[in-house]
């Protein structure tokens, strides 16, 4: 199976002809209003390592970084893809609570990830639509304490049962409680215990998934600690990032380790520097707006309509704001 998952994120815009209902599911609190910025560059780091999993998978694996790719990197960023998705389920239902919607969206999201397929067999868009239509859209209708028990629940029986796809469902479960909870902050104590913790797993050999999951809680409380808003344009067209970057690996397939991270770096940098660009103009990256479109069945407004300092990027009108506290 592949470890490099994708980076997806629920989130659709209203047009403005639409009248956005009000939230009977979550409420938007101040702290994930103001920490959306940070789920962001997070979302775009994480597509950084996932680039170079991807990169590394599809060249002969050089033996010089193989034991540090797998025992630091593969596996590692797939968790915090996974979580984010259920936190921005979480966050979507919040905004728009007709489920009919949200089932329309994944079907979007499994098409592109059919065409995916076809080039990349293995790839997981169409896994995290067909998850997300059986796990967090049921689990939109329950209690937040049972959210969170399932998501325990599930996500150590599938580091228990080395089952990569149950993990998803369970870190599915846990990002949509983290939102009903409010656990989206900076935590000293939680990067102290997941660096112990995901040291010992790994030294001892403890269970493969359980290792995966305690590096990406090192690399995500961490990051979250540093909070470097450098990688969020990228998080932004993470999407577009993620396809564009498979083309890319396919079409070079480099050999060495110097190709493998000349062609990791170099894409990294132009998706970045493209991204700055375009988020400057669009609220939306192009395979976001297209998502989009799709899944309201009309042309979503994407450009800028007035003059404004092109080094910000647009905000996205369907991720709740400061003022959206509740």
């Amino acid at each position: 199976m592949r470890t490099a998952m994708a980076v997806i994120s629920a989130k659709t815009v209203v047009p403005n002809s639409r009248i956005r209902p009000t939230s009977t599911i979550t409420t938007y609190s101040g702290l994930v209003a103001t920490r959306i910025r940070e789920l962001d560059a997070l979302r775009g780091f994480a597509i950084c390592g996932i680039m170079l999993v991807n990169t590394w998978q599809h060249s002969p694996k050089p033996p010089e970084i193989d034991w540090a790719m797998s025992t630091f990197v593969q596996g590692r960023f797939y968790p915090i893809f996974s979580f984010l998705f259920g936190m921005s389920f979480a966050l979507f239902m919040g905004a728009h609570p007709d489920r009919l919607v949200m089932l329309r969206r994944l079907a979007v999201l499994a098409l592109f990830g059919a065409a995916h397929w076809a080039v990349n067999p293995g790839e997981v868009l169409v896994p995290y639509a067909v998850f997300g239509a059986v796990v967090l859209v049921p689990a939109s209708y329950l209690p937040k304490w049972v959210q969170l028990g399932l998501g325990t629940a599930v996500t150590l029986a599938a580091m228990y049962g080395e089952n990569p796809w149950t993990l998803i469902a369970g870190l599915f479960l846990l990002g949509m409680a983290a939102v009903a909870f409010d656990a989206v902050r900076p935590s000293p104590l939680l990067f102290v215990l997941s660096v112990a913790v995901a040291a010992l797993l790994t030294w001892r050999d403890l269970g493969y998934l359980a290792a995966c999951v305690a590096g990406a809680a090192v690399y995500a409380s961490g990051f979250l600690l540093l909070s470097p808003r450098v990688f969020e344009p990228l998080g932004k067209v993470a999407l577009s990032a993620y396809l564009s970057s498979t083309v890319i690996i396919l079409a070079v397939r480099p050999q060495t380790t110097a190709e493998i991270i000349g062609v990791t770096v170099i894409t990294l940098i132009g998706q970045w520097l493209f991204a700055r660009w375009w988020l400057a103009r669009y609220r939306y990256g192009p395979l976001e707006w297209i998502w989009r479109c799709l899944t309201w069945w009309e042309l979503v407004p994407n450009g800028q309509t007035q003059a404004r300092d092109t080094r910000i990027p647009l905000p996205d009108l369907d991720r709740p704001q400061p003022q959206d506290q509740s």
